[in-house]
């Protein structure tokens, strides 16, 4: 899966890309789009040979998930989820609390699955209800079985270089520049955002492969002044079509992890695209950029656990 917080091994490694021409001088720069959707059905193809070979020897990875209340986005991403548990053959369990469970008996249920065998991977869905506290309750999963990354313990392996479970969507935004063969070290790259899910372990996981790294956030001040100096620009904040042409680099990647909805109702990430794809080199769209690519990596880390805990080598 990765080595000093960067991928590698049999479950991230992709094809080689072609290698991109060299544009003449006064040419309109147009950004190659990152299919996300295409190449995460291509590593899943990969994944469920993994799940193959796992259960010849009798074991079958198993992800439970915990769904709190009845959040329409989050019954959607689970939804999504345990399809894709079904496609590559990894087993999905799923466990339907309601909105008014306690702090107490949302830990229990966790400890439960703690000592499941068949579960080797454990996912609380976000948000949680305004009165459970996350910080109360992801310590909670064993690191063993922390699917998503989110353990202090396996957050802190993280920044120490150390393998360990990383966060989803980092983790596939690692596998998305490897695709397209950008070659991070040396690169100055630019986080706009600070989540613990995404901003945080994405500028750590880039610092760990040796790139430059500077965040910011909702208090930087002339956010256009760091953006627009990114080799690789990674921007989620939830605020839509916030990064426009003149913030971006000419040539740069941008790697859009926004997901909202406009005015009209229509999705759209947090970089204006049709400003950006006139100036960037690649960028990810919103739908099919990122997205697909965390449920992917879920995935994966999933494999990953049922290997850690059956003492099989992963990667």
């Amino acid at each position: 899966m990765r080595r000093n917080g960067a991928p590698r091994g049999g479950t991230v490694r992709m094809d080689r890309p072609a290698k991109r021409t060299r544009r003449t001088e006064g040419e309109k720069v147009t950004a190659k789009i990152i299919d996300g959707k295409a190449i995460a059905q291509k590593l899943r193809e990969r994944l469920k040979r993994e799940v193959d070979d796992l259960k010849e020897k009798g074991i079958t990875p198993g992800l439970a998930v915990i769904l709190v209340g009845e959040d329409p986005a989050s019954l959607t991403y689970v939804r999504n989820k345990r399809k894709a548990c079904r496609e590559i053959g990894i087993r999905s369990f799923l466990f339907s609390l309601p909105e008014t469970v306690s702090e107490g008996e949302l830990v229990r249920k966790i400890e439960e699955l703690n000592k499941d065998e068949q579960v080797h991977g454990i996912l609380v869905q976000l948000p949680l209800p305004s009165h459970v506290n996350p910080a109360n309750i992801l310590p909670r999963i064993h690191p063993m079985k922390d699917v998503d990354g989110f353990h202090p313990l396996n957050a802190g392996k993280l920044m120490a270089g150390e393998k360990t479970f990383i966060p989803c969507t980092p983790l596939g935004i690692s596998v998305l520049l490897k695709e397209i063969g950008c070659r991070v070290e040396g690169k100055h790259a630019v986080v706009v955002g600070r989540s613990n899910i995404v901003g945080k372990p994405a500028g750590q996981l880039l610092l760990n492969m040796n790139a430059t790294v500077t965040y910011c956030h909702s208090k930087t001040a002339d956010l256009q002044k760091f953006t627009s100096m990114a080799d690789i620009l990674i921007v989620a904040c939830g605020k839509p079509n916030l990064i426009g042409a003149g913030h971006v680099k000419e040539g740069a990647v941008v790697i859009d992890v926004g997901i909202n909805r406009d005015e009209s109702g229509r999705l759209t990430g947090d970089v204006n695209f049709e400003e950006v794809k006139e100036k960037a080199g690649f960028i990810t769209p919103v739908p099919g950029g990122v997205g697909p690519m965390t449920i992917t990596m879920l995935l994966s880390n999933t494999i990953q656990a049922a290997k850690q805990i059956h003492r099989l080598p992963w990667p």
